[in-house]
């Protein structure tokens, strides 16, 4: 154990490539010790939204995906694609290493803080689906009777899948104060977190970002 405290190998497997930064950032601020290994397919969100549902050959691909890691000595597996829950939540149930789903430890976090009306900012409608339908598991998990309102915002995703992250940003902020009567607003996506200084310039209330507290959740596995 005293070898996976000092550098664990964590493989972050994400499904777009503007997630890849944010996370790696978190990794710096918060610990960068471990030993980080990526996996891409950015195939995937495509060919959901081509499917219409998380079919059985998506699960397939999840499953696999965490498997190469797997396979590769990662320790610790993140995911950092928010529509495929269901499917990595099955990856997690059979894994003998820790697999987070992208937003877990922010929703926790967000519950922890006892914030009864929860608003949420996404830009890709089917994981803003998925993420309702975890976050409402979480609540009830920890006994909470929170509510989360969703805003989604697409033209950001298709400014970010442009190479434009300014413009993607600049539209999660001007959305944000569509949410400001919510006691805290989550920033659904790591995508998303690019935008967490605007999005906080736009509201009074504190925002939460996915990629830190899914790293300090890891780092608390690993480190106590």
């Amino acid at each position: 154990m005293s070898a996976h405290n000092a550098a664990p190998r964590i493989a972050l497997i994400h499904a777009v490539q503007w997630a890849m930064a944010p996370v790696a950032a978190a990794f710096v601020r918060t610990w960068p010790q471990a030993r980080c290994v990526n996996l891409l397919d950015d195939a995937l969100p495509g060919d959901l939204l081509a499917a219409g549902q998380l079919s059985p050959a998506l699960f397939a691909r999840i499953a696999a995906l965490a498997e190469q890691a797997m396979a590769a000595g990662a320790q610790g597996v993140l995911f950092t694609c928010s529509a495929f829950g269901p499917a990595i939540e099955a990856v997690a149930a059979r894994s003998t290493v820790p697999v987070l789903r992208p937003n877990q430890a922010m929703f926790n976090a967000a519950l922890r803080g006892g914030a009864r009306r929860l608003g949420m900012l996404a830009t890709f409608a089917p994981a803003a689906v998925s993420m309702e339908q975890e976050f409402a598991q979480a609540a009830r998990e920890a006994g909470s009777d929170t509510t989360l309102e969703t805003i989604c915002v697409p033209e950001a995703l298709a400014a970010a899948q442009s190479g434009d992250i300014a413009e993607h940003n600049r539209l999660l902020a001007q959305a944000a104060p569509r949410l400001a009567h919510c006691d805290a607003v989550l920033l659904a996506h790591f995508s998303t977190s690019t935008a967490l200084a605007a999005v906080q310039a736009a509201l009074a209330a504190p925002v939460f970002s996915a990629p830190d507290a899914a790293v300090a959740e890891l780092k608390r596995y690993f480190t106590g």
